[in-house]
């Protein structure tokens, strides 16, 4: 196979996520006036709530079995991989570039999260369709495409959701807590200004005062004492729970992954919902059906954000350098290092396409769905539509020669 039709193969798929991305920009304009931020917030918040977890559990159920788990079982270390290394990578930009707080949490997601759902989904059917693809018949390769592809959809997820948004979360928290100045409490501020002067001795409590707080202390210490060591641990488990705030580690992405592994890898629920002969298969085929709307869908919101970008904001021309130098040429090189050690020790079988999504992985642009963590959060916006801009701008170009480069690699 020729380096050209690698190079034609590899641009192709690009070419459908820049359409999709282009009817957005024209959607969001001011004469069409479809995608404005009112549209985009409720669209953002039926991709978060319905279309993600359809999309992420349906294509579990339908495409994962426990077989092929075992299989693919390096799949979800390589990705944690690069959202390691990614996060390394960005807390080396943050301090090299001296990045505001309130951009840190962007920078971090943006390193650390590749778009491993609406990216692979596109570019691995579309790759496999193509003729002279170095995958084998079209067929199969799809089929197993989108195995893999869906696999990495539901560990990216269950990653983002949970590593990403709470990232996001905390320093979209911190910024707006900064906003405030040097805080006090109100008594003391309201303290401060009825007593302007030095402060004045209040008057001592008497002996019988004294005795009585004394043994009131002694009253509150020994029914701290008296607590039984499995209660102490109990309120301690508590206290851990609710700082962890479950209700948002456990997003409905999350939760969608979790159903479609349950109904792809336990042989009863998949017999009742999966397959043809399946009594509920209509569930299954339902969720996929409106799950399939969810890469298109997000990638329309990519595009109306990106008209935003065009209009400028106040990210650093440093960042923006410092976040496409990691996602499209220091993570592809550590990607290319780490596929060959694993390669030379066995840990990934000889499948040209299963090595190419690995590989694939390490070189995507930035996950989309750190956007709508921006306008859930309402922080960062502004600065997230000129970063996805300039990166996915470059990925039309960045994504092509890595991923023709990948094919030549793994052929």
């Amino acid at each position: 196979m020729g380096l050209w039709q690698l190079f034609v193969v590899a641009l192709m798929p690009v070419v459908k996520v820049l359409l999709i991305t282009a009817v957005g920009v024209f959607l969001a304009t001011e004469r069409m006036d479809i995608l404005g931020t009112d549209a985009r917030k409720h669209l953002n918040s039926l991709v978060f709530y319905v279309l993600n977890p359809a999309l992420v559990g349906s294509n579990l159920a339908k495409f994962i079995t426990l077989k092929s788990i075992v299989m693919l079982w390096f799949m979800p270390l390589n990705i944690l991989i690069t959202f390691i290394a990614g996060s390394a990578l960005g807390w080396l930009l943050i301090k090299i570039t001296k990045a505001p707080i309130h951009l840190r949490g962007l920078i971090l997601g943006c390193c650390a999260a590749g778009n491993l759902g609406n990216m692979p989904l596109i570019i691995i059917p579309a790759a496999c369709e193509e003729k002279g693809n170095p995958f084998g018949d079209a067929s199969i390769c799809k089929m197993h495409g989108l195995a893999y592809a869906t696999l990495s959809l539901a560990i990216g997820s269950i990653l983002l959701w949970s590593y990403v948004y709470n990232i996001v979360r905390i320093y979209s928290s911190t910024d707006s807590d900064e906003t405030k100045p040097d805080a006090l409490p109100e008594g003391i501020e309201s303290a401060r200004e009825i007593t302007p002067g030095p402060m004045l001795f209040l008057k001592e409590p008497s002996i019988d005062e004294g005795m009585e707080n004394f043994e009131l202390d002694r009253a509150v210490s020994k029914g701290k004492a008296k607590v039984p060591f499995p209660e102490n641990i109990k309120q301690g488990f508590q206290k851990v729970l609710k700082k962890l705030n479950l209700k948002r580690l456990l997003s409905p992405s999350i939760n969608g992954a979790i159903v479609g592994f349950i109904a792809g890898t336990i042989p009863p629920f998949r017999k009742v919902l999966i397959g043809d002969s399946a009594p509920l298969r209509v569930v299954e085929d339902s969720a996929y059906f409106v799950g399939e709307s969810a890469i298109t869908i997000t990638t329309l919101i990519l595009g109306a954000n990106l008209l935003k970008g065009f209009r400028g904001s106040k990210v650093p021309i440093s960042v923006i350098i410092g976040i496409t130098a990691v996602r499209y040429i220091i993570l592809p090189i550590l990607g290319v290092g780490f596929i060959k050690c694993a390669v030379h020790f066995g840990a990934v079988n000889s499948d040209p396409l299963y090595k190419f999504v690995l590989l694939l992985q390490f070189a995507l642009p930035p996950a989309i769905n750190i956007g709508t963590m921006t306008q859930l959060f309402g922080a960062g916006e502004a600065e997230y539509s000129v970063i996805m801009l300039w990166t996915y701008a470059l990925a039309s170009v960045s994504v092509m020669l890595w991923s023709a480069f990948f094919m030549w690699l793994v052929k």
